[in-house]
């Protein structure tokens, strides 16, 4: 398995409730990846609401979380759908960071 980071960049008109169900959507989808070889989640650090330099979508404010983890790289495929069709997820940045 590798390791990986993810960088979210979720709409800050978004509720609580609300980024508390992404978060937990893509730990479940980490963590479920095809049922042999699982994920784990090892740390999700939310970084709090921040002024973007650009307005992405009309949106001047945003709240960042990076979540790392280890994963089979298969599982990066359904992760990434998962927040190009989240609406609330404005950006988002996965980067390997072990070099295996």
């Amino acid at each position: 398995m590798r390791e990986y980071e993810l960088y979210l960049v979720i709409d800050a008109a978004a509720e609580e409730e609300q980024v508390e169900a992404i978060v937990e959507r893509v730990t479940q989808l980490i963590a479920t990846s095809d049922g042999s070889t699982a994920g784990e989640v090892t740390k999700v650090e939310p970084r709090g609401k921040r002024r973007m330099a650009y307005a992405i979508n009309k949106k001047q404010e945003s709240q960042d979380i990076v979540v790392t983890f280890q994963s089979p790289p298969h599982t990066l495929a359904e992760l990434e759908r998962f927040l190009k069709l989240n609406e609330q997820v404005l950006r988002y940045l996965l980067i390997r960071t072990s070099e295996e």
